[in-house]
């Protein structure tokens, strides 16, 4: 499961106040109020139970939020440009107060109704406080539905070893990963992309591995890229990864191989993580040998993609070993 997807909608400021005063009335309904002593009861229950209906709505709403504290880098990263951490903690800490606030409006007011001669005005002077400080977190509470839903669309990468897959449309890269995982790939959503990211997963033993092939971010020259999408493809750096970087000799896929060069180039420059640069489409014909190129494959036949795949976790583990080196 998806850290972001447990998230519930986040109700407006006007939604949580008419829900709160509605409940309020109706615990009042139905009661005979025969004299100062029920009338005060009655009025201090309408002060506590719309107090609680807003208090609980807004905790809720800030503990359904992950700590950002403990969210893996990858995710940070991605809801930073998404959404703006910084804003984000800014608007859960005003709802926060606003909790507070609320309950000692209701504590403060239920105290004074305790002293006053009229205690429906009291109540009433309550509810106008309760209604204030809602107001005042009516942008923060939009902020937090909007985050929610862009957050939910995220696609589910684990913090397990990772196989990034690039290289222009057309050349294999869909087909790798299912050969790769030996099953059909879940594609999930992502806010950067046009299609979906397909995520495998295979084991080596104990091991879990995942294959990504991300449409939309490793596709086409970083220049055309806005710096929304070059945040994106930073945040992949963030993954235990190494790249897969296919190329296709035969220009079947309709780019030339000075442009798929180029792109590479261009990953090279992007990506601090091991790359492994390989040629499908080693079973047609027009295939032919290039010198940049570190290994060769058929994603049509499946031959070479044992000894791809037995090179890529063999990168995964020498990266693991450097990272451990450096600590």
């Amino acid at each position: 499961m998806m850290i972001f997807e447990k998230i519930h909608t986040v109700p407006t400021s006007d939604e949580l106040v008419d829900k709160a005063f509605r409940r309020a009335t109706r615990a009042m309904s139905g009661k005979t109020i025969t004299g100062r002593e029920t009338a005060l009861k009655a009025n201090e229950s309408m002060i506590l139970t719309a107090a609680n209906i807003l208090t609980d709505n807004l905790s809720n709403a800030v503990r359904r939020f992950p700590s950002f504290d403990r969210v893996q880098p990858f995710y940070y990263e991605l809801a930073d440009i998404l959404v703006g951490v910084d804003d984000l903690r800014k608007a859960l800490g005003r709802i926060e107060w606003a909790s507070a606030k609320i309950h000692d409006v209701a504590r403060d007011h239920v105290g004074k109704m305790r002293r006053s001669k009229d205690p429906i005005m009291v109540r009433k002077q309550a509810f106008g406080r309760m209604g204030s400080i809602m107001k005042s977190i009516d942008k923060e509470l939009l902020l937090l539905n909007e985050a929610r839903n862009k957050l939910r669309k995220l696609p589910a990468v684990h913090d397990e070893p990772t196989i990034v897959v690039a290289g222009y449309p057309n050349i294999g890269k869909s087909s790798f990963v299912s050969k790769a995982t030996g099953a059909t790939p879940e594609i999930a959503p992502y806010p950067f992309t046009t299609k979906g990211v397909s995520i495998g997963h295979f084991m080596i033993g104990n091991e879990r591995y995942q294959v990504m092939d991300t449409p939309g971010l490793l596709d086409r020259p970083m220049s055309e890229r806005n710096e929304i999408e070059l945040q994106a493809i930073s945040a992949l750096k963030h993954l235990k990864a190494v790249v897969l970087f296919i190329i296709d000799p035969t220009e079947t896929c309709g780019y030339e191989i000075k442009d798929q060069e180029n792109m590479l180039r261009e990953v090279r420059q992007q990506f601090p993580l091991p790359i492994l640069v390989v040629a499908n489409k080693s079973d047609l014909p027009q295939f032919r040998e290039l010198d940049f190129v570190d290994m060769k494959m058929s994603t049509m036949t499946g031959e070479g993609i044992p000894a791809v795949m037995d090179r890529l976790v063999k990168m995964i583990e020498e990266n693991k070993n450097k990272e451990k080196e450096t600590e």
